[in-house]
């Protein structure tokens, strides 16, 4: 009845959120979901799917558009006032030589979901960030993150794909509970070997649902989700964006990244961090 590539919804959520079906089990009639534009996984009877037609596809897909919008809205919104707090800066810094240049943070954005990861990338761009992406299936991160950081070496690390709590089990302290948020942990560890200073390397981990303290006791500066909600697929990027155009003598403001995502304190909490943001001189001629 059910295949991968189908487009679903749970009935006994209220069919609130679209789901592509990833994988199918005839033998005990469940399936396996990932969101459409939420960075969740789960599990679900077949009697408790049924299938999005086109209209209501493109109301989840006109929903999901509007949602990242209003979240570019807020970010360039957020971008001028801290363009002309830069520009107070320069003014102060370069009184006599204005010829300078400008190097935001570089980010290295692990992602267990091809499309999301694209759709991130696309969102670096949009914002001016300098960003190198990889799909890399969530178990296999804490296995060749260590070399990608040796050959990438960048400033801002994210490790993110899908999580979610597991229906048999809802203690959130268990980590096997979680269906990634173990590799998630695996991965900030093996990442932090590399890299030992917060500071030199801002990690930001997680996903929908996903073991918060866990992660930020692994080493991560910024981590999803301390209220076990889900996260939009934008959100790493947004937290990203905010640390890559802080000052490197300035330390970011949590409240300012937090809200500078779309599920705010719910979805998303870390630590103090140092900006990635440097000014330059000469500015280069070509």
């Amino acid at each position: 009845m059910w295949k991968p590539g189908d487009l679903v919804t749970r009935k006994s959520y209220g069919r609130d959120l679209c789901f592509i079906v990833v994988e199918v089990d005839e033998e005990t009639e469940t399936a396996i979901l990932k969101g459409m534009d939420v960075r969740l996984m789960a599990d679900a009877p077949f009697s408790d799917l049924e299938r999005v037609s086109e209209d209501e596809l493109r109301q989840f897909e006109a929903r999901a558009a509007r949602v990242e919008d209003e979240c570019l809205r807020l970010v360039r919104s957020r971008r001028e006032i801290d363009m002309e707090r830069r520009m107070l800066r320069k003014e102060a810094r370069f009184q006599t030589e204005p010829d300078f240049f400008e190097r935001p943070g570089r980010v290295l954005h692990l992602d267990g979901d091809g499309s999301y990861l694209q759709k991130c990338l696309n969102m670096y761009r949009e914002l001016g960030i300098r960003a190198v992406g990889r799909h890399i299936p969530e178990a296999q991160m804490p296995s060749v993150v260590k070399s990608l950081l040796e050959e990438h070496q960048p400033d801002i690390l994210i490790i993110t794909g899908h999580d979610g709590l597991i229906r048999k089990g809802k203690d959130w302290h268990d980590l096997s509970n979680y269906r990634n948020s173990a590799n998630f942990v695996r991965a900030v560890q093996e990442a932090r070997r590399y890299v030992r200073n917060m500071d030199d390397l801002v990690i930001i981990a997680g996903a929908c649902q996903s073991h918060f303290e866990a992660i930020l006791d692994a080493g991560a500066n910024f981590a999803s989700s301390p209220g076990r909600i889900m996260i939009h697929a934008l959100d790493p990027v947004f937290i990203a964006e905010k640390i890559a155009f802080t000052p490197i003598n300035e330390t970011v403001n949590v409240y300012d990244v937090v809200r500078s995502t779309y599920t705010g304190t719910d979805g998303v909490g870390g630590l103090e961090s140092r900006g990635k943001y440097r000014l330059g001189l000469p500015k280069p001629a070509l």
